[in-house]
Parts: structure tokens; sequence; C-alpha cells
């Protein structure tokens, strides 16, 4: 398996993000690259980088006016007498079906779901290298290759078709299913990570060839709050093609392999040609966010289990995971299990 992957996914660093009203170091780091691409290599994946892939592929799932805010945001910002840093928004609209503002201040509102998305000089830059990495590892598999790790970061499940939200600006998982939707009829997406895909199930709610699964924390007490109810089944068209498997705080290795099951299940018998996982190690019992607990070999055991049940060629996309002493260990464990079945 290819592990592709560019340097300069490293430059987007925004140093704080807001939560609980409060400024707090960004733990989505530039090191998170280093360690997952260590953990990588140890699974013996063979480093790619990936190439300019163009606009084109994002433009397939994200709109024009959330690309051009995305793009020149933070130096638009940096005009702003006495403003932050990076951009973070401090106005939303209660609705989005009114008029569009000009003023960057509040299209930060408009394009970001929370103050967990600053945009900071190099935001746009490392943005779409992380999604060439998702274009480009969905191109190998399109050229042959079985599977394919996409080393995403920043992450994009959180990002929506116009809306960014959760340290994620452009949605690797979707963009990658898109370009694999071009040969194949119908992709499945399956989301282990411990925050709701809340963006990915947006993007495709409303159809009928690209299924959406999700394993997650339960969000009645957790983020993303809004989205990831079981009820969440899509809607036209897409109903019955969405499905939710919150989990509740603290769930381990084998109530997640059950609920896994049940996901697996539903995915064959959707009968796709090709599989996404978006990838979170954010569910590991000693993540910093520590919602679920997931152990090293349990990563391994899911890895396994995918692949016995869908042996399909699949993208693995990186989403969370966040810096621990175990995270390489944790991406080595689930792609050795994944890559032995």
């Amino acid at each position: 398996m290819k592990a592709v992957y560019h340097v300069e996914q490293k430059k987007h660093y925004p140093l704080q993000f807001l939560v609980n009203g409060v400024f707090r170091p960004n733990p989505e780091m530039p090191e998170r690259l280093d360690r997952l691409l260590q953990g990588a290599l140890a699974a013996g994946c063979t480093p790619e980088v990936s190439e300019n892939h163009g606009i084109a592929p994002i433009r397939e799932i994200h709109c024009g006016a959330y690309l051009e805010f995305l793009e020149h945001a933070w130096e638009r910002w940096q005009r702003i007498d006495g403003a932050a840093a990076a951009v973070t928004p401090n106005i939303h609209p209660h609705r989005r079906n009114t008029g569009y503002p000009a003023s960057v201040v509040a299209q930060a509102g408009y394009h970001m779901a929370d103050a967990a998305v600053p945009i900071a000089d190099h935001s746009w830059l490392s943005s779409c290298r992380s999604a060439w990495a998702a274009v480009h590892a969905a191109k190998l598999i399109l050229a042959g290759d079985h599977s394919a790790y996409a080393l995403c970061r920043p992450p994009g499940h959180h990002a929506f078709h116009d809306m960014g939200g959760g340290f994620c600006y452009l949605n690797n998982s979707a963009i990658g299913a898109q370009v694999l939707r071009g040969t194949y009829d119908r992709v499945a997406i399956l989301d282990i990570d411990l925050h709701h895909g809340n963006g990915t199930q947006s993007i495709f709610y409303a159809r009928d060839d690209v299924l959406t699964v999700s394993l997650h924390a339960d969000p009645l007490r957790f983020y993303p709050f809004f989205w990831g109810y079981a009820n969440e089944r899509g809607k036209g068209r897409g109903e019955g093609f969405n499905l939710n498997l919150p989990l509740p705080r603290g769930s381990g290795d084998r109530e997640f392999i059950e609920a896994l099951s049940m996901g697996l299940e539903r995915i064959r018998d959707f009968a796709p040609g090709a599989l996404v996982i978006a990838l979170g190690l954010d569910a590991f019992e000693g993540d910093p966010f520590g919602g679920l607990c997931i152990s090293t070999r349990g990563f391994g055991e899911i890895g396994a289990a995918i692949a016995r049940s869908l042996p399909l060629p699949t993208l693995v996309v990186q989403e969370g995971g966040y810096l621990c002493d175990e995270l390489g260990d944790n991406l080595t464990c689930f792609l050795r299990g994944f890559m032995q079945e």
C-alpha cells in the first residue's frame, strides 16, 4: 500500500482555537503528519508524494463562494486593525437563506461552523495539498492499486459543501469518494472517527450513489452536537443511504466492533464498487479528546474486520487522531490489520 502525502501539508498551523469561550493551543499540529507517516512506514507502506491535481476535483464537492473565501480570507483579515492572528468567526447567521455579505468578518461566520477551524497564512495551501493527497490516492486505486492511504492533514470530514468546522477545511473523504465515483457506480464511506462526520453526511445526504456510515461518540453531549443521531437517514433519493451508529462515551473495543459489524452489513447490502474509510484515530483510549476507549490492538482488529468483510478497492483517508505517544502505533496496527487480511 502506498502512503500519499506532501510536506506542504505541514505549513498550516493556526496557533490557537476557541473552545469553551477560551483560546487554547491548537491540537491539530504539523507534527501529526510526521508521526502518522512514521506509523504508515512501520506498517510497510511505500511513501509517495502527491501531485497538484488542480481545483477541479475540489469543486466537485465545494462551492465557488466557499473556495474563494478560503483562498483569500487570511489576506483580507490582515487589513482589520487589531484583528486576531488567524481568522476566527464571532458572528453566525441564524439562517443561511438570506443575503451574502461582503465583509470578511460576516463571511467567516457564514462559512465557518465553529471557532475550531481558524484560518492562518498557509491554511489554503495545506488544505489543497491535503485534498490532493486524497485525489492522488484515489487515482492510484483507479490505476489498479487495491488500496491506498491518503495521509490527509488537515483533516476533512467536518467540512460541508460551503462551510468548514472542527479543524476541517476541505472534505478529503468526500473528494476522494467523488473521484472514485467517476469509475464506480456506487461508493461507500465508512467513517470511524471519534466524532461524527457531519460534513460528509451533509454532502451526500440527498444522494443514493454514495452510502455514508459513521461510528462515533454519541453527539448528545459531544461534538458536533447537532448531527450524528441514529434517526438521520438521508432525504429524498438519499433516504436510507445514511447510517449513524452513535456509541456511549467510554465505549471500548468490544462495543465498537459490535457496532462496526452492523455498519459492515449495511455496506455489503449496498454492494459498492469501492470503499472509502475515513480513519480517525482519536477514538483511542489515550487520545487528548478522550471520548471513546479503543486500544492500540483494537485498531488492528478494526482494520482486519473491515478488510475481511469488504474485500473492495479501498481508499483510506486520515481524519482525526491527535498527539499522544501511541498515535503512530495506532495507525501501524490499523494498516497492518487491514493489509494482512
